[in-house]
C-alpha cells in the first residue's frame, strides 16, 4: 500500500529551515548583549517569573510529548496517561523543596553534579557525571529521532535532512549564547506551544466530539479504563517513576534553579509550570486512548498524529510541523547547554584543560554528530527514552537521600547506585518487551511466573529505583 503523504517535501523542508533560522536570529541577537561565562551558564542569575516558567515548561515538554504519552496509552491504558502527566510535573513540585535547600547551602554552585561533588566526594560525582552526560546524549538522540520520524510520516522527508537542520540550528545559537539564548528562545517557543496545542485540541474535539469521551473509550476498548487491567497500574507506576527520576536529574532544570532571580520567583515558576504541564501531557495521552479505541491497528508512536491528520487538512499539517519544531528545538537547546555546563564546571575537575568553554563546545559538536548519525536510523523513540530514564532511576533516591542524612557515606551511595543499575538492566526488556538479559536470555522465561515475564519494564524501573535502598549504610 502506498504511503500517505500529507504535505510536500519542499514545503516541509522550507518550513523547518525558516523556523529554525528564526530561532537562530532571535537567539544570537538577544544574547549579543549578554555575553560572559555567568550569562552562558546561569543567565547571570537574573531570570524573572515569566521567563523561568516559560523555560521550565518548554524544556520539559520536548517532542516526546507528541509520541510518548499517546504511545504508552495504547497499551498501558489510563494508568499510563495519569502516570506520564503526574510524573512530568512531580519533579517541579519536588524542586520547590529541594531547590530551597540547595540554594541555601550551596549558593555558589552551578550544576547538580557540582553539589554532589561538594556533598559526597570525587568518586560518586564522577559516576553521576558519566551517567548524566550519557542519559542526556540518549535524550538528545531520541528528540531528534522523534521529529525526524514525524516529518517523514507527514511528508516523506528523509530522516537525515530533518536531523541535520534541527541539530545545526540548535547548535549555532546555543553555543553562542548559552543559557541566556536558550531561555529567550524558550519564551517564544512557549507561546507557540500554547497556541498550537489549543488549536490542535480544539480541532480534534470539535470534529470528533463523540469520540473524545470516556464513554466512547469504554465502549470500544473497556480494558484501557478497567481497574482489573493490570497494565493500568504497572504502566502508570512505571512512567511516573521513569519521567520523575529523569527530570529530577536533568541538569537543564538545575541550571534554571540557580538562574532564578530569587527564591520567590523560583517557587512560583515551579508551581505555575507544573500546573501547565499536567493537562498538556494528560491530553496527549488521552488522544492515544481515543486513537486505539478508534483503530486497533494504529501505530503506537503515531497514535496522536493518525487521529489529528486523518482528514489530511493542509493547515493541520502546518500546525503539527510548527509544534514539533518548537518542542524539539526548545528541548535540544536545553540539553546542549546542560551538557556544555557540566563539561565546563565539572569536567574540568577530572581532565585539566585551559579553555574549558572552547573544549566544551568541541565535545558538544562531537556528541551532536553522533546524535545525528543515530537519529538518521529511526530507532524506536519510546524505547530510547526508557533507556535514558532507567539510568536516572538507579541514582535518584540514593543521591537525594544523602542530603537529608549527614552520616550517609560516599562509598555506600556509590555501591547502591551500581547495584540498582545492574538489577534494573538485568530486567530491562528487549525492544519487543518479550524478554530481558535475566528473563529469557540467561534464564528461560518459562522458569518465571507469568506476571514477571509480562511486566519486565515495570519491574526493571521498580528495582532500579528501590533496590538501592537495601544496600544503604551510614557511617
Amino acid at each position: 500500500m502506498e504511503k500517505q503523504i500529507y504535505l510536500s517535501q519542499s514545503i516541509t523542508i522550507s518550513l523547518v529551515l525558516g523556523l529554525s533560522f528564526l530561532f537562530i536570529i532571535f537567539g544570537i541577537y538577544y544574547s549579543k548583549k549578554h555575553q560572559g561565562i555567568n550569562n552562558y551558564l546561569l543567565a547571570n542569575r537574573s531570570v524573572g517569573i515569566f521567563s523561568l516558567t516559560a523555560s521550565l515548561v518548554s524544556s520539559a515538554l520536548g517532542t516526546w510529548i507528541l509520541f510518548g504519552p499517546a504511545s504508552a496509552a495504547t497499551w498501558g491504558g489510563v494508568g499510563a496517561v495519569i502516570g506520564y502527566s503526574l510524573g512530568t510535573a512531580f519533579p517541579l513540585f519536588a524542586l520547590i523543596f529541594l531547590s530551597k535547600k540547595f540554594r541555601k547551602f550551596y549558593p555558589n554552585c552551578r550544576t547538580l553534579i557540582e553539589v554532589i561533588r561538594l556533598k559526597y566526594g570525587k568518586n560518586l560525582y564522577k559516576l553521576i557525571l558519566l551517567l548524566s552526560v550519557f542519559y542526556m546524549t540518549i535524550f538528545l538522540i531520541a528528540e531528534v529521532t522523534a521529529v525526524a520520524m514525524l516529518l517523514n510520516y507527514i511528508s516523506g522527508t528523509k530522516l537525515w535532512i530533518t536531523a541535520l537542520i534541527i541539530i545545526s540550528s540548535s547548535l549555532i545559537y546555543t553555543l553562542y549564547g548559552g543559557l541566556r539564548a536558550s531561555i529567550f528562545t524558550d519564551n517564544i517557543q512557549f507561546i507557540i506551544l500554547l497556541i498550537l496545542i489549543i488549536l490542535a485540541f480544539s480541532y480534534l474535539i470539535s470534529f470528533n466530539q463523540d469520540q473524545f469521551s470516556f464513554n466512547y473509550i469504554n465502549k470500544n476498548n473497556p480494558s484501557l479504563l478497567s481497574i482489573n487491567y493490570i497494565p493500568n497500574f504497572t504502566a502508570g507506576i512505571t512512567f511516573f517513576i521513569a519521567v520523575a527520576a529523569t527530570n529530577l536529574f536533568h541538569q537543564g532544570n538545575w541550571q534554571r534553579v540557580y538562574a532564578a532571580q530569587n527564591d520567590k520567583v523560583l517557587k512560583n515558576s515551579l508551581i505555575f509550570s507544573s500546573l501547565i504541564i499536567i493537562p498538556i501531557v494528560f491530553l496527549m495521552g488521552y488522544s492515544g486512548l481515543v486513537a486505539i479505541s478508534t483503530n486497533s491497528n494504529v501505530v503506537p508512536d503515531l497514535a496522536f498524529f493518525e487521529l489529528l491528520l486523518k482528514d489530511q487538512f493542509f493547515t493541520i499539517s502546518i500546525i503539527v510541523i510548527f509544534l514539533s519544531i518548537s518542542l524539539t528545538v526548545s528541548s535540544i537547546d536545553t540539553i546542549i547547554n546542560a551538557i556544555s555546563s557540566l563539561i565546563i564546571v565539572d569536567g574540568v575537575k577530572i581532565i585539566k584543560f585551559n579553555n574549558s568553554l572552547l573544549i566544551s563546545k568541541q565535545i558538544i559538536i562531537i556528541i551532536c554528530l553522533f546524535a545525528f548519525l543515530v537519529a538518521s536510523q529511526g530507532i524506536s523513540i519510546l524505547y530510547l527514552f526508557l533507556i535514558a530514564d532507567l539510568l536516572c532511576c538507579a541514582g535518584v533516591m540514593t543521591v537525594f537521600y544523602g542530603f537529608y542524612n549527614r552520616n550517609f557515606s560516599e562509598k555506600s551511595a556509590y555501591l547502591s547506585i551500581i547495584f540498582g543499575l545492574t538489577i534494573g538492566l538485568l530486567l530491562f526488556p528487549s525492544q519487543d518487551f518479550s524478554k530481558s538479559i535475566l528473563v529469557g536470555f540467561l534464564i528461560p522465561s518459562s522458569y518465571f511466573p507469568e506476571f514477571i515475564s509480562n511486566s519486565l519494564l515495570f519491574l526493571s524501573f521498580l528495582t532500579a529505583t528501590f533496590a538501592p535502598v537495601i544496600t544503604w549504610k551510614t557511617k
